[in-house]
């Protein structure tokens, strides 16, 4: 299932990540676990922010895939479901 994860990086925390040479790795070795369909990166929310689209099949990688952003970035991370304009047209052709 199509998830969007955003996670708001802590400006004091990426920065020391970005003055130290750490967050270029943190990013290349995310990308390479989580596959995105989708990638962005931008301000929001006042600071850094990682939007990223992923598949989920199992909520027990929740987790995995949030603790590298809490841990490492002092990110505050939200995951929901997320659908394509072909996702929403094949749900309101179910509607009565």
């Amino acid at each position: 299932m199509r998830f969007m994860l955003i996670a708001r990086m802590s400006t004091e925390v990426s920065n020391a990540s970005v003055r130290e040479g750490r967050i270029s790795d943190l990013m290349q070795r995310t990308m390479a676990q989580l596959q995105p369909e989708a990638a962005y990166f931008g301000p929001f929310d006042g600071g850094r922010t990682a939007f990223l689209v992923i598949d989920l099949d199992d909520p027990a990688k929740i987790p995995a895939i949030s603790e590298p952003f809490f841990q490492e970035l002092g990110a505050r991370v939200d995951i929901f479901p997320v659908m394509t304009g072909e996702d929403l047209a094949r749900g309101l052709q179910q509607l009565p």
